[in-house]
């Protein structure tokens, strides 16, 4: 199930990635937390570990921080690139819950965005 799609800004490429706050629900955050690290799988298979973090305030703005940046610098990611995060069913995911992370590099001709190409990366 796709919680949801995104194409990268300059700050999430330089800082952090920003998630619409209509998918917090789908972390494992409790009404005491205010950040919780969970495991992401990749299309190659590798896991990472990512942070949601959100403010202290009423308005939470949630955003991955921790290992963000070393997926960005990975994965050779660039303004305009897209990334999407799933969950995946409770059959799949063996131990707990699971998320995947998907990247399509954006096809730029003459400088126009085209359209999106998925990736695979060595380990």
């Amino acid at each position: 199930m796709a919680i949801f799609s995104k194409c990268l800004s300059k700050t999430d490429i330089g800082k952090r990635l920003s998630v619409p706050s209509k998918s917090l629900k789908y972390f494992p955050l409790s009404s005491e937390q205010h950040a919780v690290d969970f495991k992401v799988k990749d299309e190659n298979g590798r896991v990472w570990t990512f942070r949601c973090y959100t403010r202290r305030k009423k308005h939470l703005k949630p955003v991955l921080t921790k290992g963000w940046r070393e997926f960005v610098c990975t994965k050779k990611l660039e303004i305009g690139d897209k990334v999407e995060f799933c969950k995946e069913d409770e059959e799949g995911a063996g131990n707990g819950t699971r998320y995947c992370v998907k990247v399509k590099k954006v096809v730029r001709v003459f400088g126009a965005a085209l359209g999106h190409v998925p990736i695979v990366l060595p380990h």
